[in-house]
């Protein structure tokens, strides 16, 4: 029984070690690959932290917070306003808001 207990406690200190590698080796990965598209590590370590900033493009923000859950378009004669909503809390409630005009982040509004 307590080599079955030492094997069974062996195996998940074993998976938890290759679990923790295989995610740090993910996001070396996604960095690496983050790099290589914008040339500029100041950005890729703000898209790798969720950031939100004015001036950022709409490509910047999916690779920032992924795709948003829902998504507001207004077309009008000299500009497209879009509303990219993430965090669902209820019908049609969502924590975070960012306004994008001509697929550039003019701001955001994000609920506690």
């Amino acid at each position: 029984m307590n080599t079955i207990l030492i094997l069974f406690v062996i195996a998940v200190v074993g998976w938890a070690v290759i679990s923790s590698h295989l995610k740090k080796e993910r996001l070396e990965a996604r960095r690496e690959a983050l790099y290589s598209k914008y040339g500029d590590y100041e950005i890729v370590d703000k898209l790798m932290g969720g950031g939100i900033w004015q001036g950022q493009s709409a490509e910047q923000l999916t690779d920032s917070l992924g795709k948003p859950v829902d998504v507001d378009l207004k077309v009008l004669k000299t500009k497209s306003k879009e509303i990219w909503k993430y965090a669902q809390t209820g019908r049609g409630r969502y924590a975070l808001r960012v306004t994008l005009e001509n697929d550039v982040v003019v701001g955001w509004d994000k609920k506690a």
